[in-house]
């Protein structure tokens, strides 16, 4: 190899390396958390029942008990009224007697899970066994369920034809409810969280804009079913979280905007003594730049290597 070609080499790829630093910074910047928790404190989560449902120091986890036909809750405010938003968890049910339910997830004021807006995530325990469901009760009162049974009959056309997806008492399942106010889609994932195995994916068509969820809950508001029989167990790492703006999970597509400032023109230079122009990194617009170390290191390695170069020509 001559040595113009690993000249031509050595500044090549100091500006591949320019190009690509600025848009491996940008990965980090998608979501905006709205709430987190992971109760390495005490939430302060209300309740009407602070006997069954509270933060437990020793665990590190929520502990709940819901109980049909009592109305108990438990719920915080959440700086959050429409657009799309992902809602995660960290679910283990100590206890899930036949005809108990554990529900979360996020309604206005009312936390009755058949009136709307309402998105809630449900394990319940009746005649198709321990399954999985996603209710959705829109601002337009359309409700839509569908569950982790195998072509149930009762959920039509749009039921989940997979395979029958069921959960286990004593074990951690990670819970994924996401909504993207773009294609009005409603989204539910549940997975194993020490293996990672996936367990149910499945999702709800909304036809309209969501909005009007401030509160995150769980609780027993608008099930009238058995007394005495309970859905107990703990909650870890709650958080939910919306695109940023900017982000493209944020933005829907949009016309070109035309630039409405010229651009200032260039003057090329007549003087005879040629020089190596180093391309200027893209995208321009990228909101993050590479650290200030990097571009005087990437420079003088370029300096470096034509000084080389002159001194071999001279020889």
């Amino acid at each position: 190899m001559n040595t113009r070609t690993i000249l031509l080499t050595l500044i090549v790829a100091a500006c591949c390396f320019l190009v690509v630093q600025p848009i491996q910074a940008q990965s980090s910047e998608d979501q905006t958390t709205i709430y987190q928790t992971s109760f390495a404190s005490d939430p302060r989560w209300i309740t009407n029942n602070p006997s069954t449902n509270y933060w437990d120091p020793g665990m590190g986890r929520y502990h709940f008990s819901i109980e049909p036909s009592t109305g108990n809750y438990v719920y915080i405010p959440v700086v959050f009224d429409s657009g799309s938003f992902t809602l995660d968890y960290d679910l283990m049910l100590t206890r899930i007697d036949e005809g108990a339910s554990f529900r979360m997830g996020l309604s206005g004021a009312e936390m009755d899970f058949n009136k709307g807006p309402n998105v809630i995530s449900v394990f319940t325990n009746a005649k198709y066994g321990q399954i999985m469901w996603l209710n959705l009760v829109t601002p337009g009162n359309k409700h839509v369920v569908v569950n982790s049974k195998s072509a149930a009959v009762e959920m039509g056309p749009d039921a989940y034809k997979g395979p029958t997806a069921t959960y286990e008492v004593n074990k951690t399942y990670h819970v994924t409810v996401n909504y993207d106010d773009n294609t009005k889609i409603l989204s539910m994932k549940v997975r194993e969280l020490q293996s990672g195995k996936d367990i149910w994916d499945y999702f709800i068509q909304c036809g309209e804009n969501m909005k009007g969820l401030n509160r995150l809950y769980l609780g027993s508001k608008g099930d009238y079913g058995m007394m005495n029989i309970y859905a107990q167990g703990y909650l870890d790492n709650v958080r939910l979280t919306v695109p940023s703006v900017g982000s493209a999970l944020y933005e829907t597509p949009r016309e070109t905007i035309p630039v409405t400032t010229a651009p200032v023109p260039v003057t090329p230079t007549k003087k005879p003594t040629p020089k190596v122009t180093v391309p200027t990194p893209y995208p321009t617009t990228t909101p993050q730049s590479p650290s200030s170390g990097i571009l005087p290191v990437v420079a003088l390695g370029i300096c470096g290597a034509l000084c080389c170069f002159m001194a071999m020509k001279k020889k």
